[in-house]
């Protein structure tokens, strides 16, 4: 018998956005480096200072990326190179048990709430 999972779908983690789209932007995401994997919707995001490009959001760092300024909208993969992609970037209420973290943040409380700060500062509610 074949098991089916369900996840979040393109924007399945908003509870409310801005009228219009206001919310969103299209964006460059990171791809084609040697570790680079399939980032799914809702997986929270950081900015590269350099180039501005938008990779998934470590805990730490010193590239930008380690402060989350933003959600993706729906899959990519940017295993073969940089892709263009929607994003949440502001005005917006996301459930927080439907996003999806880096490695290093994981399901550490602390750091999960110290990403759900970040968001806040750019106008992105996590809701619990």
């Amino acid at each position: 018998m074949t098991s089916l999972t369900n996840r979040i779908r393109a924007g399945g983690f908003i509870q409310s956005e801005a009228n219009f789209a206001r919310s969103r932007d299209q964006v460059i995401i990171h791809g084609g480096f040697t570790g680079a994997a399939v980032l799914l919707a809702g997986t929270v995001l950081g900015k590269i200072t350099s180039g501005g490009k938008y990779t998934i959001s470590p805990d730490t760092g010193s590239d930008g990326s380690q402060t989350a300024v933003a959600i993706l909208w729906d899959d990519v993969d940017p295993t073969l190179g940089d892709v263009v992609a929607a994003v949440v970037s502001r005005d917006a209420e996301v459930r927080g048990a439907d996003l999806a973290f880096d490695s290093s943040v994981g399901t550490d409380s602390t750091k999960r709430a110290a990403k759900a700060t970040q968001l806040a500062a750019v106008g992105i509610i996590v809701r619990s």
